[in-house]
C-alpha cells in the first residue's frame, strides 16, 4: 500500500459535488427485497465493497441480485441451499445476514476478513440463539448458521450498547419469522439511534408494523414485506470531508441532492460545522457550507453520530479553539479503535490531543505533515484528507480504502483543487 499525498488547499475551494449513495439504506433495502412477496429494484444502488458482498451474501442464499446496471433488481427465492458468506469488514453483512440466513432450510457459513474477526457479533448471536436459532461457533466470526426454513421469534433481551446493528440486525428478518421479534434492550444507551430510526423507516415504507413507542424496545409484527422500487439518498456522513475542505480552504462546497428529510445521522453536519463558524444553506440546489472567519473548536456529544467522529476530530485539530468530543466509546470497535487510531494519528502530525474514556479532548497546537495510517478504515481516510487539506505535506496511507463506500473518492478529492 502506497502513500498518498493529500492535496493542500492553496487557495479558497468552490465546488459543487455529487455523491454516491448511502451504504447503509442501500443494505438495508437489498436485505428487505431479498426478503419482499416478489421482484423489486433498488435504483442509485451504492457500488462498493460493502455493498457488493450484501449483493453476494443474498444471492449466495438463494435471491438473485442483479448489480450490471446503476438500478439493481432483486428478485427473491427460497434460501434451500448451502452457502459460505464472506463477510469482508462490512459490519452490515456480518450482522444483517445471520438472522436472514436463519431462515434458509441449510447450513450457512459466515466469515470475512482478519480485522473481521475482532468486531463484536455476541449479542446478535446470543440473540437469534433466544429466538430458536441453531449457531455454531462465535462469539465472533466464523461461525455456522444452522436454518430449518423457520424462526420461531419472539421476545428477546439483548445488550446493543456496542453497537446499534445488534438491533437493526434483529428486526430487518423479523417479519419473516413466526411470531415477529420483540427486542429490548438492557443495558448503557443504545448509539447511532438515527440507524435504528433509518431500518424502521425502511420497514415501514414496506407495510411492515413497527411499535417503538417504548424506550430501548422494539417489536416487529410478523407480515408480508412489500416488493419496492426505492431511490437511495447520497450517503451523507461521505459528504463531511467535502463540506469541511471549505471550511479549511476558506471556501464554498454544495453537495447537491441533500435531502429535507432523512434518518440519515449525517444530517448533522449542519448543527455540527455551523457550531463550528460556517454558513449552513439548505435549498433545492443541495446543501451549502460556506467558510467562516475562522474554524472554533467544538464541545459536543456524538453519539448519534459516532460515524463522522474522525473527520469532525481532524477538523477540530485545526480550530482555534479547543475541542471534546464525548459520548463515542463504541467507536472503539467499528473497523478499528477509532479513538486510539485518532489520538495516535493526530499526535503525529503535532496535535495536542489526549484519548479520553469515551472521546477526545484537543487543544490548538501547530500541526506539521508526516504520514497519516488508515487501518484499512475510510473515515480514517477522510480524516487525513482534511488534514492534508489545512497542512502541508500529509501523506494517507491507504486512501483506496475510502472504496468502502465511495469507489473513486481520491480522483473526486483531487479534482476539487484544481
Amino acid at each position: 500500500m502506497s502513500d498518498w499525498p493529500a492535496p493542500h488547499a492553496a487557495a479558497p475551494v468552490r465546488a459543487s459535488v455529487a455523491l454516491p449513495g448511502s451504504k447503509s439504506l442501500t443494505n438495508r433495502e437489498l436485505v428487505l427485497a431479498a426478503l419482499a412477496e416478489g421482484p423489486g429494484v433498488v435504483r442509485r444502488a451504492l457500488r462498493s465493497r460493502d455493498t457488493e458482498l450484501m449483493a453476494a451474501a443474498l444471492t449466495a442464499l438463494g435471491s438473485a441480485v442483479d448489480t450490471a446496471g446503476e438500478d439493481w433488481t432483486i428478485t427473491p427465492g427460497p434460501f434451500t441451499k448451502p452457502a459460505s458468506i464472506d463477510c469482508g469488514l462490512a459490519g452490515t453483512v456480518m450482522r444483517f445476514v445471520p438472522p436472514t440466513a436463519a431462515l434458509s432450510g441449510a447450513e450457512v457459513g459466515f466469515d470475512g476478513d482478519p480485522h473481521a474477526r475482532t468486531r463484536p457479533m455476541a449479542e446478535v448471536l446470543s440473540g437469534l440463539r433466544g429466538l430458536g436459532v441453531e449457531i455454531e461457533g462465535g462469539p465472533t466470526l466464523p461461525f455456522a448458521v444452522h436454518g430449518t426454513g423457520s424462526v420461531r421469534g419472539g421476545q428477546v433481551t439483548i445488550d446493543a450498547s456496542a453497537s446499534s446493528q445488534f438491533v437493526s440486525a434483529l428486526l430487518l428478518s423479523a417479519p419473516r419469522y413466526d411470531q415477529g421479534v420483540d427486542v429490548i434492550h438492557d443495558g448503557k444507551p443504545v448509539p447511532s439511534l438515527p440507524h435504528i430510526e433509518m431500518t424502521i423507516d425502511c420497514l415501514r415504507r414496506r407495510g411492515v408494523e413497527v411499535d417503538d413507542s417504548e424506550p430501548d424496545r422494539w417489536r416487529v409484527l410478523p407480515g408480508p414485506i412489500a416488493a419496492r422500487e426505492v431511490a437511495i439518498e447520497p450517503d451523507l456522513s461521505n459528504a463531511a470531508p467535502f463540506l469541511m475542505l471549505a471550511m479549511v480552504s476558506g471556501g464554498s462546497v454544495t453537495v447537491r441532492d441533500w435531502p429535507h428529510r432523512t434518518t440519515q445521522p449525517g444530517d448533522e453536519l449542519r448543527d455540527l460545522l455551523a457550531r463550528m463558524g460556517a454558513s449552513v444553506t439548505l435549498d433545492d440546489d443541495g446543501l451549502r457550507v460556506t467558510a467562516g472567519e475562522a474554524i472554533h473548536g467544538l464541545d459536543a456529544d456524538l453519539h448519534d453520530v459516532g460515524e463522522l467522529t474522525p473527520a469532525i476530530a481532524a477538523l477540530c485539530a485545526l480550530a482555534d479553539s479547543p475541542s471534546v468530543l464525548r459520548g463515542v466509546a463504541h467507536i472503539r470497535g467499528h473497523e478499528t479503535d477509532r479513538l486510539a487510531a485518532l489520538a495516535t494519528e493526530l499526535q503525529a502530525l503535532g496535535s495536542d490531543v489526549v484519548e479520553t474514556e469515551d472521546g477526545l479532548a484537543i487543544r490548538p497546537a501547530t500541526l506539521h505533515g508526516g504520514r497519516f495510517a488508515t487501518y484499512a478504515d475510510h473515515r480514517m481516510a477522510h480524516a487525513g484528507c482534511v488534514l492534508g487539506a489545512g497542512v502541508e505535506g500529509v501523506l494517507v496511507e491507504d486512501v483506496a480504502t475510502t472504496s468502502k463506500t465511495f469507489p473513486g473518492f481520491a480522483e473526486v478529492w483531487s479534482g476539487l483543487f484544481r
